[in-house]
């Protein structure tokens, strides 16, 4: 007997795919570059995560800086050791007859003016730390101003000194302290005084303000101060000490 035709199957059904995205990609490739992008995403938040190591570095020009300012530290403490030391060895009724030959209310001015140019220098260093640099040098200029006006009243106060009380470098042993410890200190006033101009000077030559001028002024401002805390010293040690 001859066999009837076998059963019919049906026509395999394509595999419905998706509907594509609005772009135009499919869902499967969507899902697929979606997760890739969250990889991507995760491994740059992972990396931003880290700061730079130029970040926390400090800045190596401060820090020497302040190296260095730490040396004169050590040579100004060696000014104040001769002082003390040569006013026990010539005993401390001649060094009070010396010491009311000085003009103690001309010099609290002169101390207050150099004191006072710490304030305009810090206001200068916030006006660079700003980007201001009209500011910068308007506070910098006043600054060097008051300065040059201290080292004017430390010459004066000099003159008057020889001429007239006859005490000089030569003349004992409290003239020659007098002079070596104002006069270091006003030869390192005079420091910071080109100091001001050269930072002065690179403003006016740039033709922008840049972050090396700002750090510029910020170191220029460590020795400004450095310097105006040591004359407090010797004047509270010279001057009102006797």
């Amino acid at each position: 007997m001859g066999s009837g035709p076998g059963p019919c199957r049906a026509p395999p059904r394509e595999r419905a795919h998706p509907p594509d995205t609005p772009n135009g990609t499919p869902r499967s490739e969507r899902k697929i570059s979606d997760r890739h992008n969250v990889g991507v995403a995760t491994a740059t938040t992972v990396e931003t995560g880290h700061a730079h190591p130029s970040v926390n570095r400090p800045n190596l020009t401060s820090v020497g800086t302040i190296i260095w300012l730490s040396s004169e530290l050590m040579f100004f403490a060696a000014l104040f050791a001769m002082y003390f030391t040569l006013r026990s060895v010539t005993g401390p009724d001649h060094w009070k007859a010396m010491a009311d030959s000085l003009n103690i209310p001309f010099s609290a001015t002169n101390t207050t003016i150099l004191v006072l140019s710490s304030l305009t220098c810090q206001l200068g260093v916030f006006a660079a730390e700003r980007g201001d640099v009209k500011k910068l040098r308007m506070w910098f200029i006043i600054t060097f101003i008051m300065g040059a006006i201290f080292i004017g009243g430390q010459i004066f106060e000099y003159t008057n000194l020889v001429k007239e009380d006859g005490i000089s470098l030569s003349s004992d042993p409290y003239g020659s302290v007098f002079y070596l410890t104002t006069g270091f200190h006003g030869l390192h006033v005079t420091g910071g005084l080109i100091a001001f101009l050269l930072v002065l000077g690179r403003t006016y030559a740039a033709r922008r303000f840049t972050h090396s001028q700002a750090t510029a002024a910020i170191v220029v401002s460590y020795y400004w101060h450095f310097v105006d805390v040591v004359w407090i010293g010797l004047f509270a040690t010279i001057y009102l000490i006797k």
